[in-house]
């Protein structure tokens, strides 16, 4: 008989223990990967996210920074990590596009997470170095046609936002710019700031202070809208790409498997902070636009911009390598 009892608690523990967990959740800190360097638009966003979730739910949520391999390191690490909440991805729109530029994948991004939310949306905008003699971006399409593969740009890595973006842009104007890829946006923006490479298309977060001070010239931006926060900036579009549109986005994603509640609890925390006066008017100034849509609305993000950006990829010619 005490046998029996004590079977029988112990499947009664087996079987509540995972939901008692999952209600308990989170009961030590939680880390935020970010696959990119530390100043970069992913950085920054996991940063404001860490910092608001640390403070309504009760534990320290801790961003980790894994740059290199065009966001592959850190995306990696995160598919790898055990599916228990205590891992999450801050992932860039990137998510949708290294695989394009690469023969061996070692992750899938439908496979192997699970959607939590979408946080922003924004455009980015083509800098350039105030040296490159192109004053709007007539001028630089014009430069980069009269001197083929003199002009540079940078990137955060092979497949990423700011690689495609420039990709679908030289398809579009038939130039030939050299990529230059570096291991995440801050340290290729610190070599465009310091006049070694052409330029880049990166987000407008991250570009806005350094064309306020006149270190970089801003030449278009990657919406069919002009930017709120860059209003004097033409678009790309109706500067003489019509149709022209490369946005970023970041996003929270977990390893396959992490239980519904929890990604149900964190979409519900992260979409809340979007709704604060505080970040409604950050966000404004930036011009960003909020997002926080539910882990299925994301999951068909991921998949539509997969197919979208495949189909930009074989128009460009972009092979895996």
């Amino acid at each position: 008989m005490l046998q029996s009892t004590l079977a029988a608690l112990a499947a009664l523990w087996l079987l509540g223990g995972p939901a008692l967990a999952q209600a308990d959740y989170p009961n030590k800190p939680v880390k935020i990967i970010v696959p990119a360097a530390a100043g970069g638009g992913t950085d920054t966003t996991a940063r404001m996210i860490a910092d608001h979730l640390s403070k309504t739910m009760g534990q320290n949520f801790i961003v980790e920074n894994r740059g290199g391999g065009g966001a592959l390191i850190g995306t990696e690490a995160a598919a790898r990590s055990p599916a228990d909440g205590y891992t999450l991805l801050m992932t860039p729109s990137t998510l949708t596009t290294m695989h394009i530029v690469r023969k061996a994948m070692p992750i899938n991004a439908v496979r192997d997470f699970t959607p939590i939310t979408q946080f922003i949306v924004l455009p980015q905008v083509l800098v350039v170095h105030p040296s490159v003699p192109a004053n709007t971006f007539s001028e630089f399409i014009a430069l980069a046609k009269k001197e083929p593969g003199k002009l540079s740009y940078g990137s955060a890595g092979p497949g990423t936002a700011p690689h495609m973006a420039m990709e679908l842009l030289k398809s579009k104007a038939q130039v030939d710019i050299n990529h230059i890829p570096y291991r995440g946006v801050a340290p290729a923006l610190q070599d465009i700031l310091g006049g070694r490479v052409s330029g880049m298309i990166v987000n407008v977060l991250i570009a806005k202070p350094h064309i306020e001070a006149g270190k970089l010239r801003a030449l278009g931006v990657t919406s069919l809208q002009r930017s709120r926060s860059l209003p004097n900036v033409p678009t790309i579009a109706e500067s003489g790409l019509p149709n022209y549109r490369a946005l970023q986005w970041f996003g929270m994603v977990a390893p396959a498997g992490t239980p519904q509640p929890i990604v149900e609890r964190l979409q519900k925390e992260i979409a809340a902070v979007l709704n604060t006066p505080a970040m409604q008017k950050r966000l404004e100034i930036e011009g960003a636009d909020p997002v926080g849509n539910t882990a299925a609305e994301f999951g068909k993000v991921i998949k539509d911009e997969i197919a979208m950006w495949e189909g930009v990829a074989k128009a460009a010619g972009i092979k895996p390598q």
